[in-house]
């Protein structure tokens, strides 16, 4: 028997594969006629692993990165039967199956595709759930004929009926109490499941029985079946969160039943944001350890449901999240308010000051370089609108006469000082030289080949700095030819770390917005980088010893994050870097041979950090800095195809 069904399903696979001139509906009514009639058919969940094994060269080009994205996915997206076998012994080697109760909600018009996203339910691997469907009495007959066959032949889909003058989030109260799940998921009309996105979710739960709110990684998928725009995120990042009311967590979001019965459901007054404006609930009854992400595409969007259909529903969607975001912070007691971004696509949280401004001391190093020199101070003190600052200038064995002769000019300024340090070049002693001098309750790092762009820049930096539980904030930093420099540092790039986004140009969003969005990263340049005095100096400040020159403003924030704190990066904070003018490059065999060594501490002491950097995600590369897909991907466990279990 066991022969038998491998022979057939080898079979089905030859057949479905070499008939792509079905329509993605004939194909999805082929394998739901197998699914009713064959048993093994449930078990493999064929329905959806040889769907996603026909993405074809034609959507290859579209978008970021979506030249490798259909060759990627018949590589790795997918479990043979004997993975799968392994992935199924596993969950039922437990002593409890989770529960799931998986809730949509349409209306009479939204009936195109909707069987395809009930048969993505039908068809998945794990058999512990139910598909609770809302609607009215007008849906239902509307849909009578599409949905008759489910509801009569399958005992786990269930019928909600509300009042047709009831919103979506008064009638998914009303079904709260009925539901059986211990956990819910959410899913459009037009939004499919993998075939195995819950067996996966069940085995994070069950291996995290303190989690509380689950996410994964999901894409798109247009008429034709072919999928797109794969959306990585990355494990729970609070800033970024806030920033993108397209909200990380939902699709595939799951939440505890009953913390969803603790918060009342969902909120009426959020009617065009609810599972944003849940999120935001639960996160603040939670600790950050308790939000798991599970890092694979278990949803799919339908490309033409992936937009909002008009700008008035865009419109209302953006006011409901703003609002949300800005009650959240009202709940917290967090000093701020949420704004939408000038492209009214995102929100910017804009953090208050303090009436008394805390002074500021801004370290700047230098050798030489007095044109360079002049640019960066002159910017500072001409654009800064954050008044209460004052400037250490650090000359470290300059020899230009015109240098020498601005470093004496600037002993002028009641605001700025000059200090020797008379040794070989070490930036971490230089620094950490100048914060004993230092007065600031706040300490600025900043590179003397910058320079100012925006007057705000400052402000923006502190207003993050003086966040009790941000330990560092980085700017946006920008090359001459207006294109990117930092925008945010990830581990692992290039061996140790490097700068994500790095080359694009201004005006473009990145990655999902994250060029352009404020988040949290695992480290940000010391280029110019502000963070609070006690933060630096209860860390050690910066490694003169093992990093005199190199990823010492790494280590030194991975430090800070192991004490309990965050990183930010903003780019509402922006200045020019003309990277490395003063010091050169490392092209002589004593400088190659320092960054070696460098390298090496930093691969021995953060080993494991570099290559699991929570602000990124195993299926994108550590080759380049441009969110490209990984191959393979660096998933810890269940790797794909037998790799490793």
């Amino acid at each position: 028997m066991k022969n038998l069904k491998r022979h057939l399903e080898v079979l089905l696979f030859r057949l479905y594969y070499k008939i792509p001139f079905f329509s993605y509906q004939q194909k999805r009514r082929f394998i739901l006629l197998f699914h009713h009639y064959f048993e093994f058919l449930t078990k493999y969940t064929l329905s959806y692993q040889i769907y996603q094994m026909t993405a074809t060269e034609t959507d290859r080009g579209i978008g970021f990165f979506q030249d490798e994205y259909s060759q990627w996915i018949k590589k790795y997206d997918y479990l043979l039967p004997d993975e799968y076998k392994k992935l199924q012994q596993t969950v039922d080697s437990r002593s409890s199956r989770p529960m799931i109760s998986i809730i949509l909600t349409i209306r009479d018009s939204e009936d195109h595709r909707l069987n395809d996203t009930i048969a993505s339910v039908m068809a998945q691997s794990y058999s512990y759930w139910e598909l609770c469907i809302i609607g009215d009495a007008a849906t239902r007959n509307h849909l009578s004929e599409a949905l008759g066959t489910y509801s009569q032949s399958e005992p786990r889909i269930r019928w909600f009926f509300k009042d047709k003058n009831n919103s979506n989030s008064v009638a998914f109260n009303e079904a709260l109490n009925r539901i059986a799940g211990e956990f819910i998921v959410f899913i459009d009309p037009q939004g499919l499941l993998t075939p195995h996105a819950l067996l996966w979710i069940a085995l994070d739960i069950l291996n995290h029985p303190e989690g509380m709110l689950w996410y994964s990684d999901e894409d798109t998928i247009d008429e034709n079946g072919r999928r797109k725009n794969p959306h990585f995120k990355p494990d729970w990042n609070p800033d970024l969160f806030l920033s993108y009311p397209y909200n990380l967590v939902s699709h595939l979001g799951v939440y505890r039943t009953d913390l969803v019965h603790r918060l009342n459901g969902l909120r009426q007054e959020y009617e065009n944001a609810l599972e944003f404006d849940l999120a935001l609930r639960i996160i603040e009854k939670i600790s950050p350890s308790q939000i798991r992400h599970i890092p694979r595409i278990l949803y799919h969007r339908c490309e033409a449901a992936s937009t909002l259909s008009t700008s008035a529903e865009e419109i209302s969607f953006l006011e409901a999240a703003l609002t949300a975001v800005n009650d959240y912070l009202h709940r917290t007691g967090t000093q701020a308010r949420a704004v939408q971004t000038p492209d009214r696509l995102y929100i910017r949280v804009q953090y208050n000051l303090p009436e008394k401004l805390p002074l500021v001391t801004l370290i700047v190093p230098t050798f030489n370089g007095l044109e360079l020199l002049k640019k960066c101070i002159e910017s500072i003190v001409k654009k800064t609108s954050y008044h209460n600052y004052e400037i250490i200038v650090v000359n470290n064995n300059s020899d230009d006469p015109g240098t020498l002769r601005y470093l004496q000019d600037l002993k002028q300024s009641p605001i700025i000082k000059v200090f020797d340090y008379p040794y070989s070049f070490n930036y971490s002693a230089i620094n950490n030289m100048a914060v004993k001098y230092s007065r600031g309750e706040l300490i600025g790092f900043l590179n003397n080949d910058t320079e100012v762009i925006n007057n705000a820049w400052l402000t923006e930096m502190v207003s993050h700095a003086l966040r009790p539980e941000i330990g560092a904030v980085g700017a946006r930093l920008w090359y001459k030819n207006d294109t990117l420099q930092h925008g945010g540092v990830i581990l692992g790039i290039n061996g140790v770390a490097n700068h994500i986004h790095r080359g694009i140009a201004k005006g473009e969003p990145g990655y999902f917005g994250r060029a352009i969005l404020i988040q949290n990263f695992s480290a940000v340049t010391a280029a110019c980088l502000v963070m609070r005095r006690d933060c630096f100096t209860s860390v050690g400040g910066f490694n003169e010893e093992q990093l005199a020159v190199a990823f010492n403003d790494v280590d030194l924030c991975l430090k800070l994050i192991k004490s309990g704190l965050r990183i930010v990066w903003t780019p509402y904070a922006e200045l020019y870097h003309y990277e490395s003018a003063s010091r050169g490059y490392d092209n002589t065999l004593e400088k190659i041979r320092r960054s070696q060594q460098e390298i090496v501490y930093m691969q021995e002491k953060w080993s494991k950090w570099l290559t699991s950097d929570p602000f990124y995600n195993p299926n994108l590369t550590l080759e380049t800095e441009d969110f490209s897909l990984a191959w393979p991907p660096r998933l810890e466990k269940f790797r794909l195809h037998g790799e490793t279990i």
